[in-house]
């Protein structure tokens, strides 16, 4: 098929890209490697859109969070990341989580549905010298593609490690010691599984942490800093004895059934996919060797036969130093043909990545119409981010970043507690807005 615009990357960024492009009259190549050649230490599967990490897509709430904000945002778009979320869900409380297997297949199929769009399962392996294209290769980009990435933009990518986190049998948990609760009963009032710990069993949990064996480093690698948001757990262990208790093993707002108050500490698992066989250990992504987290995560208490489905892992993660690499319209600076779209722009998130895939779609589509392209206000939480990524950002810093009200223009006259509220007020009607006038512009 011949066609108008080539995405390299069938990940989130990248279907959300075609899937956009393909509503607006485009014409489609969609190359993904996995099946064609090439995989990446991460995934599992060939299927588009896979998730490799966590199954949440987050907080789904558009009334006080940053993240929910840019959910409504991308549903105004009519996202085909969140309309397959939708068919996919599962139960979290107030979060949008997903069963992984599932949401990949809808976005295949509505992909492969689309007469705009052809998927070939080929590697990459240079970026072409002309045409549109859109590089959503994500953080794990093939090397050989990665070093003509290096070569086109004259200065080294940063890089970070990422974690996975374990996925559990729910057959094998022990429901006798564990109980189904949200914190502070949100969302159906029992969407996770809450493993306790008293104090001697969590100081002994900590201590196993920090002593266990962990994935040694090449040469290489060691100066790679670690993203904050994707933090292992036996790093975050090493700040400090008390720091899980006040990060992914709080216990506030969860009340144990056998004793009617909160545990010393808490494990959490969230529902994995739809059947609700498998559950993930939220926050628990971790570089400890398999052997080591079988043997330590055995001693949470009601794991003591877990069974894993999957184990933790550990990749290095790389990504474009963007406000000095890229336009405000996501082209490489000298080869404008090109554009970059999601986790290798820098941005941290599943919603975060498919949403610049989105705006990439829009920009490219514009272009092709010979239309003038107005970005989202800054305002917006999909302005705020792109605003961010492609300038406001200090380059000599740059790191992952997940949608923020921090990235949004302060709104210092208003009262610290109502602020969060009027950060979306303001957002959706400024955003609205823009929505109104780009779709008055005739296609």
């Amino acid at each position: 098929m011949a066609y108008d615009v080539h995405i390299i990357g069938g990940g989130l960024a990248g279907s959300e890209a075609a899937w956009q492009l393909a509503r607006r009259g485009a014409k489609v190549r969609l190359s993904e490697m996995r099946g064609g050649g090439g995989n990446t230490p991460a995934h599992q599967t060939d299927g588009l859109a896979e998730l490799v990490c966590s199954n949440s897509f987050r907080s789904d709430d558009d009334e006080r969070n940053a993240v929910g904000l840019l959910h409504h945002e991308m549903r105004r778009l009519d996202s085909l990341i969140m309309r397959a979320g939708e068919v996919a869900r599962v139960p979290a409380g107030s979060a949008m989580a997903v069963d992984r297997d599932l949401f990949s297949a809808e976005v295949q199929k509505a992909l492969e549905d689309h007469p705009n769009i052809e998927i070939v399962r080929e590697r990459v392996e240079s970026l072409p010298d002309h045409g549109l294209t859109i590089v959503a290769t994500g953080p794990l980009t093939a090397p050989a593609l990665a070093e003509s990435i290096g070569r086109a933009t004259g200065a080294e990518s940063l890089a970070f490690f990422d974690a996975i986190a374990p996925i559990v049998h729910h057959e094998s948990i022990d429901m006798d010691t564990c109980w189904m609760q949200s914190r502070w009963n949100k969302g159906d009032g029992k969407d996770y599984i809450n493993c306790p710990m008293d104090k001697e069993q969590y100081l002994a949990f900590h201590q196993g942490l920090i002593e266990g064996e962990k994935t040694e480093f090449k040469q290489w690698e060691a100066d790679t800093p670690y993203f904050e948001g994707c933090m292992p757990i036996e790093v975050m262990a090493a700040r400090g004895v008390d720091t899980l208790r006040y990060g992914p093993m709080k216990p506030v707002g969860l009340d144990d059934p056998r004793t009617g108050r909160w545990p010393y500490a808490v494990v959490q698992l969230r529902q994995d996919n739809k059947l609700g066989t498998l559950w993930n250990m939220v926050g628990f992504q971790t570089k400890l060797k398999y052997a080591e987290q079988v043997r330590l995560f055995r001693t949470i208490p009601g794991l003591e036969k877990a069974e894993f489905a999957r184990l933790g892992g550990l990749h290095r993660n790389t990504f474009l130093n963007s406000p000095v690499l890229l336009d405000r319209q996501l082209r490489l600076k000298g080869a404008e043909h090109i554009r970059f779209a999601g986790q290798i722009t820098g941005c941290e998130g599943y919603v975060e990545s498919s949403s610049v895939g989105l705006l990439a779609g829009l920009m490219a589509a514009a272009e092709l119409g010979g239309r003038s392209w107005s970005s989202p206000p800054r305002t917006s939480a999909m302005g705020a981010l792109l605003s961010h990524i492609t300038g406001d950002a200090e380059a000599e810093s740059y790191q992952p970043m997940n949608i923020n009200f921090g990235l949004f223009p302060p709104l210092h006259d208003v009262k610290k507690k109502q602020r969060k509220e009027a950060y979306t007020e303001r957002g959706k009607a400024d955003f609205g807005a823009w929505l109104s006038e780009m779709e008055a512009v005739p296609a």
